[in-house]
Formats: structure tokens, sequence, C-alpha cells
């Protein structure tokens, strides 16, 4: 009997032991992937990587998706401070994106989204506000949209890439198309062309640090500038020019108030004569990375 009651003793003390160490190595909250498919802002219809689903924001558990609003909202409401984080890490001067990399980083992503959604722009905001708002908006939506497919050789290999409503902002979800069209575009401001990325080697290259109201003529100059005096995007002399696409497509909003002549030397470094000879390069879709 001695024995036996010795026995069961040890019987217990394993299986104590083994509950206690399953407590302890239980991981904390973890978002299930049906949670962000459902989400209200987000539409993540993509198996995600388990490591992506953990919910943590700087290091510190966060329970739900509303506690992490809350938590957001205090901090970067009205603000583009984590989308400038995550460019200034994963984006080269020279407009590389290291999509691979920026793959560990989906959940500040997702993050950026919400602000995004916290900070939806209204009638009260300034034109600077709204702008830097939807460049914003635009290129993040980008980013998420190649880390969906990513692996991938162009944005092209996406079946309707400008198409895709993925992404809910205010009352509404949005695709690509629509906030070039319907809401950049209509807001007299050509320079959008050259801060709005489509991933891709001949487009305008991704800025490593988001857009803001305070800064946003000087960065869009210098976007311009950049794009346009880059010799393997645009090939200028004075009498002879080999332009991007990207004039041609757009080439109504480059004229509302002139020539495309007399936009091109507000920003060329070389003086182009009125008269000089217009062509445009081939456009190359390859992935910028």
């Amino acid at each position: 009997m001695k024995y036996f009651q010795l026995f069961l003793m040890v019987i217990l003390l394993s299986a104590w032991s083994g509950k206690k160490h399953l407590v302890e190595s239980t991981p904390q909250k973890i978002i299930e992937t049906s949670e962000i498919e459902n989400d209200s802002i987000i539409n993540r219809n993509k198996t995600i990587e388990p490591h992506s689903l953990e919910f943590k924001y700087e290091g510190n558990s966060v329970k739900n998706p509303d506690e992490l609003t809350q938590v957001l909202s205090k901090r970067f409401i009205g603000t583009h401070e984590l989308l400038s984080e995550l460019l200034q890490k994963h984006v080269s001067e020279n407009g590389n994106v290291d999509y691979k990399r920026f793959k560990n980083d989906r959940l500040k992503l997702y993050n950026y989204f919400k602000v995004l959604n916290l900070s939806f722009p209204n009638k009260s905001h300034s034109k600077e506000y709204t702008l830097a708002y939807w460049i914003n908006a635009y290129n993040a939506m980008t980013i998420d949209l190649i880390l969906r497919n990513y692996p991938i050789k162009s944005i092209k290999d996406i079946k309707n890439p400008w198409e895709q409503r993925y992404w809910k902002l205010g009352e509404k979800w949005y695709n690509l198309d629509e906030i070039e069209h319907q809401v950049l575009r209509k807001m007299d401001e050509p320079r959008i062309h050259f801060a709005i990325v489509c991933a891709s080697y001949s487009c305008p290259k991704l800025q490593n640090e988001a857009f803001t109201s305070e800064n946003l003529d000087q960065q869009l100059t210098k976007a311009t500038k950049k794009f346009l005096n880059d010799s393997e995007r645009n090939s200028i002399t004075e009498n002879d020019i080999e332009l991007s696409k990207i004039f041609k497509w757009f080439s109504k909003d480059f004229e509302q108030n002139g020539s495309l002549i007399g936009f091109l030397n507000q920003y060329s470094d070389i003086q182009i004569s009125d008269k000089a000879k217009k062509s445009f390069k081939d456009y190359n879709w390859d992935l910028n990375e």
C-alpha cells in the first residue's frame, strides 16, 4: 500500500509539471487568420504566415484589435510615422524595395492601415493633408498588394492588380485605380505622378520616407526633379527628349497650365526647346527590388 501511494504521488507530480510547462509555453494572444480576413479595415484573403499573426505593438502584447486601435489612435492618428519607419527599414536610397524582408513587417503595415482609417480626411483638412494621406495610402496599398503575392517578377503577374479592393478607408473599400483616377488626379496636382509608385522599375522611385502635409510641396518637387533628371527614366537634351510613358499616359495632367515642355522646364536640369523632338521610352514593368 505504501509503495502504491508513492507511485500515485509520482504520477500526480508528473502531470502537474507537464501542465505547468504547457501553461508557461503557451504563446500570448494570437490573432487567428479568420479574424484578420474579417477585419473591418483590411481584407487579408490570403494565408498569413504564423509569425505575423502575433499581435504585439512595440514589444508589448495587445489583447485584441480594438485595444490596438486605441493604442494607435493615441500616438499616431493624423501622422504617417509608421509608414516612414517601414520605408526607411526596407527601401534603399535608390528606391529598391526588399520585399522578402518587408514580409516580416506585415503586421506593422497592417497597423498603418488602422492609422489611416482613424485619420481619414474630411472637409476641414487642408489640401496638403489630403494629398499626403492619399499618396501614402496608395503606396502602402501597392506594397501590401505585392506582399500578398510575393514572390513575383512583376505587378502585372497579379490578375487585375489595380482593381483589387482589399482596403477599407473611412466607410468604403478602395482599389488603386480609384485612388489614382478618382481622388488624386482630381486634386489638380500633376506632381502626384512622381510620388505614387506602381512597384516597377520604370516607375518613379519609392521614397524611403512618407509624405507629410508639412513638407509636401518640397517632397513633390524633389520627387519630380529626381525622376525627370534620371537618365534611365528620361533622356533629355535641348532639342531631343525621350520621355517616360507617364508623360504620354497622363499628358492632360501636365498641360493644365500650359504645354508639356513648359511643365518639364520647371524641373529639368536642361532647358528644353519648345521645338524639341519628342519620343517615349519602353516601360519596364519588372519589380522594383
